[in-house]
């Protein structure tokens, strides 16, 4: 595997937050995630199952969530290497819930990353499976290519990820999700608990992950968990402003789809320009959780400014 950046290469004091690299840095990150991905599952019989599970594990994106969960790793002094396993699985998770969310039964969409959907190549059928085996292999991947890190960690960070994807974190955020579809009468708080599952969860525990696995206190866990929630909630305020203002080319899905599914949006409760406020506010709370790491914390002060800056 690749090594890792030299942390202090990355952020030094003669390199403020303004000259930090995200660009390279992400690049760099990116291909590394992208060659273990490309590793982690081999096509064998019954080959169908495989090639879907890679078709949409393979498909791009811009792989922010292993990122964050290296990222998080290197803040605590460790490789990369330790959470690269624990990275690869969050990316099958997320994958996962994309399949599935793309069915006709949910949201029904043809395209996502620019490509046809799961189910649209392979049918309902497989692309549920596909699914379902990328979830089960994840946590067979953390527990087997897991190396030189304390059992108890592995085990903690199992059971935040199992939690974060399960009924009390993503699964019960889309149920809710799907409950309010067409209901004129949700509230901010429905769409708040919507999104803090749906979205948030999973992106919480990429975050803490890597800072488990590389022995953070219970201090470093509560500054990073109030970092992740708001970068979350802003990552998904974005979301729903992008639906509304950018074109399916940009977003590489249908753009549109939560009107036509008549959901509640941030946009729909506080318009565009206040959505961007609100995402922008809950930024800077997130990066002044990173205060205390000083110059070690750029990758993911920098990571936190892209999301509200991103245009897809």
């Amino acid at each position: 595997m690749t090594s890792s950046v030299n942390r202090e290469t990355i952020a030094t004091e003669s390199q403020p937050l303004s000259k930090f690299d995200l660009a390279s840095y992400l690049v760099e990150r990116q291909a590394q995630v992208e060659a273990a991905l490309d590793r982690s599952i081999a096509v064998i019989y019954p080959e169908k199952i495989y090639d879907a599970m890679r078709y949409s594990l393979m498909a791009g994106g811009k792989r922010l969530r292993p990122i964050l969960c290296l990222a998080t790793c290197e803040l605590m002094g460790e490789a990369i290497d330790l959470a690269m396993p624990t990275g690869c699985a969050l990316e099958m998770i997320h994958t996962m819930s994309l399949i599935h969310d793309d069915l006709p039964a949910m949201d029904n969409d043809d395209y996502r990353r620019g490509k046809l959907t799961n189910h649209k190549v392979y049918g309902d059928d497989i692309a549920i499976l596909a699914g379902d085996g990328l979830l089960a292999y994840a946590f067979e991947f953390i527990a087997t290519q897991t190396r030189n890190v304390p059992a108890d960690r592995v085990v903690q960070v199992i059971a935040r990820i199992g939690r974060a994807v399960g009924a009390a974190g993503l699964v019960g955020g889309q149920v809710v999700d799907l409950e309010s579809e067409g209901n004129p009468d949700v509230t901010l708080d429905t769409l708040n608990f919507i999104h803090r599952h749906k979205t948030g969860a999973l992106l919480e525990v990429c975050v803490l992950s890597g800072a488990i696995l590389a022995g953070a206190s219970d201090t470093d866990i509560q500054r990073l968990s109030i970092y992740a929630q708001n970068i979350g909630l802003a990552f998904q305020i974005i979301d729903d402003v992008l639906d509304i203002t950018a074109t399916q080319e940009q977003l590489g899905k249908t753009a549109g789809k939560d009107l036509q599914a008549q959901k509640a949006t941030y946009p729909s409760f506080w318009g565009v320009e206040e959505s961007k406020r609100q995402a922008s506010q809950l930024i800077v709370a997130a990066k002044a959780e990173l205060d205390p790491y000083g110059d070690a914390a750029h990758p993911l002060r920098a990571i936190a400014d892209f999301i509200i800056a991103r245009k897809h």
